[in-house]
Formats: C-alpha cells, sequence, structure tokens
C-alpha cells in the first residue's frame, strides 16, 4: 500500500502532467528557438534545468541515506524516518500548486525538496522487504508491491484527467492534480504506517557520534561486500544499469514534449498533454503484466537472466528512440518500456535481497542499495542534462544511457557465469 500510496508522485510530478506543464510554462514562444531559461541569473536549458536539479536532489539523498538508516538500525525507529521523508515529500508536491509561470526558482526548489521526500522514504520502505518476507515470497511481494503501485497511480492519474479536461485552459487542473499527488500520497500512507513494524534497536556501540556511525556503518556494508564477489559484481552491474532506467524515467516526459510530434491536418505538430497522458496510462497498464511476467518467469530461468533479457531491451529502447520522431513509433517503443520498466525495478530490489547476507541490519545493506540508485540516478541526469545543454540536443544524450545500459548487460553476465560455477561446484561436492 506504500507503493500504492507513492506512485502517484512518480506518474504525475516525473512522467506526465508536471513536464509537460514545466516544459510548457518555460517554453520559448518562437519553437525553433532553443528554450533557455533563468535561474537565479544562471542561463539554461529548461529542461537540462529541471535535470540539474533532480540530480543535486538525489546526491542529497545518497549523502543523507548512509546517516539516517544507521541511525534507524541503531534506535529502532526505521518507521519515524519513513514517515518524515514521506511527509516532506507530500508537502511539496501540495507545494507545487503554487507554482505559476515566471516563478521558476519556486517550482525547481520544490522539485527538489518532493524528490528528496520520494527518494528518503523509499530507503526505509525497501528495508522492510527482508524483514517481512521469506526469501522464496520476496520476489513475489516485490512484483506485487510494483503492480499496486501501478494501479493506484492509474486511478489518480484519472481522476487527474478529470481536472485536465474540466478546465482546458489555465493553470488550475496541472496545479491541481500536484496538490492531489500530496493528500493521495498523505492519506494512503497511513495504512502501511499503522500496520508496519516500529522495529527494534539492535545495540550498536556508541562510542562514535551517530554522524560518524552512519558512515562507519556504510563502510562496514562495503567491507563485507567486497569478499563476496557475486554481490559485488550484481551491484556494480545495478549501478550501471540503473542510470539508464532511472533517467529514462525521470527524463522521458520532457522528451517526448520536445522530440515526438503527430500528424494534424498534413502537418506535424508537438504532442499535447492529452498524448502523453494516454501514452503513460499505457506504459503504466502495460508494467503491471510485466512485473508478474518478470517474477514468473524468475522461477523458471532465475532472477540474473530476467535481467539480462530486460536490460538487452533497454538497449534496444535507446537505440530505436534515438530515430524515432512520429506519435506510432513512440506507442511501440512505449509498450516495450512498459513490459521492461515494472520488470527490472521489482526484479532488481528482490535479488539483491536474496544475494545480501543474513543480517538484522537490513537498513544499512538497503541504504548501500539505495545509494548506489541515488548516485547512479544522479550521474545518469547530469549526463543527460549535460550533452543537452552542450548540443542543444537531448537526441544526442541518448546514446549515452546506451553506453550505461551496455556496461550494465556485461557486468550481469559475469554475475551470471559466478552463478553457474557456483552451482557446479556445489553439485561436485554433493556428488
Amino acid at each position: 500500500m506504500y507503493d500504492w500510496a507513492n506512485s502517484a508522485y512518480n506518474l504525475v510530478i516525473t512522467s506526465t502532467i508536471f513536464p509537460y506543464y514545466y516544459v510548457d510554462i518555460t517554453s520559448a514562444t518562437d519553437k525553433s528557438a532553443i528554450d533557455y531559461v533563468y535561474f537565479f541569473d544562471w542561463k539554461v536549458i529548461n529542461t537540462a534545468l529541471l535535470n540539474y536539479a533532480l540530480a543535486f536532489a538525489y546526491i542529497c539523498v545518497a549523502f543523507l541515506m548512509p546517516i539516517l538508516s544507521s541511525v534507524a538500525d541503531y534506535t529502532g525507529n526505521k518507521k519515524r524516518f519513513m514517515k518524515l521523508f514521506c511527509y516532506i515529500g507530500a508537502t511539496a508536491c501540495c507545494g507545487l500548486f503554487f507554482f505559476y509561470k515566471g516563478r521558476i526558482e519556486f517550482g525547481i526548489l520544490m522539485t527538489i525538496v518532493a524528490a528528496i521526500g520520494w527518494c528518503g522514504s523509499l530507503v526505509f520502505y525497501n528495508a522492510y522487504l527482508p524483514e517481512i518476507a521469506a526469501e522464496k515470497e520476496r520476489d513475489k511481494l516485490s512484483a506485487q508491491g510494483y503492480g499496486y503501485g501501478y494501479v493506484g497511480s492509474v486511478l489518480l492519474q484519472l481522476i487527474c484527467l478529470f481536472f485536465v479536461f474540466a478546465f482546458p485552459e489555465g493553470s488550475f487542473a496541472p496545479r491541481m492534480s500536484f496538490l492531489l499527488v500530496g493528500v493521495w500520497w498523505l492519506v494512503f500512507a497511513q495504512i502501511p504506517f499503522r500496520n508496519l513494524p516500529i522495529g527494534t534497536p539492535i545495540g550498536k556501540d556508541r562510542e562514535h557520534s551517530l554522524l560518524t556511525n552512519g558512515f562507519r556503518e556504510l563502510k562496514k556494508v562495503w567491507d563485507q561486500i567486497k569478499h563476496m564477489p557475486v554481490l559485488k559484481a550484481y551491484l556494480t552491474a545495478f549501478f550501471f544499469y540503473s542510470i539508464g532506467v532511472q533517467t529514462v524515467m525521470l527524463a522521458s516526459g520532457a522528451f517526448v514534449m520536445k522530440e515526438i510530434t503527430k500528424p494534424v491536418n498534413g502537418m506535424q505538430v508537438p504532442l499535447d498533454d492529452y498524448d502523453l497522458i494516454i501514452t503513460v496510462l499505457i506504459i503504466q497498464l502495460v508494467a503491471i503484466v510485466g512485473a508478474v511476467l518478470m517474477a514468473r518467469l524468475s522461477n523458471r530461468i532465475g532472477n540474473i537472466r530476467v535481467l539480462l533479457l530486460t536490460v538487452a531491451l533497454w538497449i534496444g529502447i535507446c537505440v530505436s528512440a534515438y530515430f524515432i520522431h512520429t506519435i506510432f513509433h513512440f506507442y511501440i517503443i512505449a509498450a516495450v518500456i512498459g513490459l521492461v520498466m515494472g520488470g527490472v525495478q521489482s526484479m532488481s530490489r528482490s535479488t539483491y535481497s536474496k544475494i545480501m547476507p543474513p543480517t538484522k541490519d537490513t537498513t544499512s545493506f538497503f541504504s548501500f542499495y539505495d545509494v548506489t540508485e541515488k548516485v547512479s540516478m544522479a550521474i545518469g541526469l547530469f549526463t543527460f542534462a549535460f550533452m543537452e545543454d552542450l548540443t542543444g540536443n537531448m537526441r544526442n544524450s541518448i546514446f549515452a544511457l546506451a553506453v550505461f545500459f551496455f556496461i550494465g548487460l556485461v557486468f550481469l553476465t559475469i554475475v551470471n557465469s559466478m552463478q553457474r560455477k557456483e552451482r557446479s561446484s556445489s553439485s561436485a561436492v554433493l556428488s
């Protein structure tokens, strides 16, 4: 149910209505001109600014998480931190209701705070997985969580569509959508907050300050990972392919609004908000099937092989996206994205929970996982923004993502080889 509550942020704020609204109110009147904006006297392309802002938010999260997660483990108040970041993120979404044209600084700052709240709460949420589910149940539960998230976010998206159709002129409809995301997030988060265990202190020493302990705990996790070659290789693969996956998810809305067109009266014109929303709804619905399908496929061929398949498909998506210009071709790409999007996320989370060693220190281990993901997101978004800022063309950023996916695929191949050797050795010993 927390996936149900917070996934509305991911759909409305990062993928559909907010990117359209942001591009619309910050674009130049001359469609052939580059869309520059000023952020505290810094002249930058509008979409590059948004990606730079999100990259900054994820770097902040990556720095805070080692500290807060170890404090949560020490004091046993994991739920309290999850609540704190949830309330910060949801409140910032509500604050976007006051984001008008000409208030670019306010809108970007609220976007940063909302992203920090969303990412921060997920660190503590993910750390509950090994505590509330046996190993054999984690793939199913992880996929079920993403499935609930897709359904919940689509339901809220339909409510937001009502306002978009009812108030087609002006900024009220998109701003009301941002407010609804915050309220939805706050209300439905109360269900897991009421039912999840609080957690118990695990009694670590306190000869260092809690701030120092945070980084000491992260170092302890890394010291264990260094002696676990499969987990080390898996995290390396996860780092690189997450750069691609998360950047596509976060930057695709703006990319579509700028780069994809549709035929109207014999002319190719930019998409409107209805096209983008309908496309993302299709992606979300297909993603429900994809998450369940990948979980079932993992039972047949294993988690790593499923990830190899999905990352290979992501490489094909990036190469294809560079060349597409029309909405028809984008629909095809969107359907494939939907199929692999839920699968790669749920499978990555559950695979990590299986490979990591048995430990009571789950929050610190999942903090390491989330720090890895957030740093990769920051690098991906910064690279995407920098390439656009440097060349003036967002399409040039896509090839960089394909390179990151390819590196991730190489390391996943290494993990698969390592696991195959381990199974062969185990069979030899038993025989």
